[in-house]
């Protein structure tokens, strides 16, 4: 495998909308974690990868302490040859943890910015402000760490459409070399979630929505950074690495609590809770809670599901090398309804998204469904 995504599950703080797997990080057995995420670590044996993605929770929620042990243990045990990223919160990544992160060679960061305004910060449950987003990319500036990616919402209760002109404008005096740029999805068990269902919180509907989408798109297009997946956003030849492994559907590792994994052959689930997580990697020496093996089915689906976010979209040629078969003898009827749809397109070997697609893709990938 040539990928690595390890979990963080740690935050100073829950934001009002996340349902990744997390808790909070007063009174957690932090240390013994990152021991028993080194023993999973370990148990990968010593490995060349192209690109590892740390994220969370909250990475830079660990101390300077932990996490120079971490990194120490993940420099000696893998080598990166092309793109180590590190999720970070503005106000957390302190110049003393930056330092950590470039020693142990770390060459691109994603900052989770989500908002400029202050009060849509407040709004989302956002320990930082506006400040301290200028505050910490002046200081991977100062290191030469400018490979930072920007991760902004849209969509966001309250949000009006000056917001977004206001976050192109910071983007503008910025220049990151890549921007994720989301809706915000309420998910069940959040905050948003319960707010919206008791009625008292309210987003704008899907006209609306795409209206801000189409603003995204074109503001960013403006300032030279083409789209080249569904949220994603780059200048030339900084596209994630990373997540380009999921995208095209290629195997990678997975370690820590609640993260996932990708053989080619089956999808693996490790325990979400953290004691879970400990006790499990000290009294078995394993943490996996489900193997998922996939049908030729489920392969077929998720190479079309995940390849057609990209803007490029599927390619025929790799769909027959992977599976033996040409994509037409699997999904040969709905790509020529969703083409008469104008929601499909082919050119030079792939099958990708209009920008018609673009704005329905959930609607579009159904159709792929055996």
């Amino acid at each position: 495998m040539d990928s690595m995504y390890v979990h963080i599950p740690f935050c100073n703080r829950i934001c009002t909308y996340c349902d990744f797997n997390k808790v909070l990080i007063k009174n957690q057995p932090v240390d013994d974690y990152i021991t028993a995420l080194i023993a999973e670590l370990k148990s990968h044996g010593r490995q060349t990868l192209k690109t590892i993605y740390v994220g969370g929770g909250t990475p830079t929620a660990l101390t300077v302490e932990q996490l120079d042990r971490l990194l120490k243990f993940m420099t000696d045990q893998f080598t990166v040859t092309d793109e180590f990223t590190f999720e970070a919160n503005p106000d957390e990544l302190t110049t003393d943890k930056l330092d950590v992160l470039h020693n142990y060679g770390v060459n691109r960061v994603s900052l989770g910015v989500q908002t400029f305004n202050n009060d849509l910060l407040k709004v989302l449950g956002r320990t930082h402000n506006f400040d301290d987003i200028f505050k910490s990319i002046n200081h991977l500036e100062k290191i030469g760490l400018t490979n930072y990616s920007l991760d902004l919402m849209y969509n966001l209760p309250g949000e009006t459409f000056e917001d977004i002109d206001m976050s192109l404008k910071y983007v503008s005096e910025l220049q990151p070399k890549h921007i994720s740029w989301y809706s915000l999805i309420i998910e069940p068990h959040t905050v948003f979630y319960n707010k919206i269902n008791q009625g008292k919180m309210s987003i704008a509907g899907s006209l609306e929505e795409g209206e801000k989408y189409d603003k995204v798109i074109g503001g960013l297009g403006a300032l030279g950074y083409p789209q080249y997946e569904i949220s994603n956003f780059a200048v030339s030849e900084y596209e994630s690495m990373h997540n380009k492994t999921y995208w095209l559907n290629e195997p990678y590792i997975g370690a820590g609590a609640g993260s996932h994994g990708y053989t080619g052959k089956y999808r693996y689930y490790n325990i979400k809770p953290v004691n879970h997580y400990i006790n499990n990697m000290n009294e078995h020496g394993t943490v996996v809670k489900e193997k998922l093996e996939l049908t030729d089915s489920d392969k077929f689906e998720e190479e079309m599901f995940l390849g057609l976010r990209l803007n490029k979209g599927v390619s025929e040629a790799r769909f027959m090398e992977k599976y033996g078969l040409p994509v037409d003898a699997v999904y040969g009827d709905v790509l020529n309804r969703l083409t008469e749809r104008k929601l499909l397109k082919r050119h030079d070997g792939y099958i990708a998204l209009t920008e018609a697609g673009r704005m329905i893709g959930n609607d579009v990938f159904v159709e792929f469904l055996l």
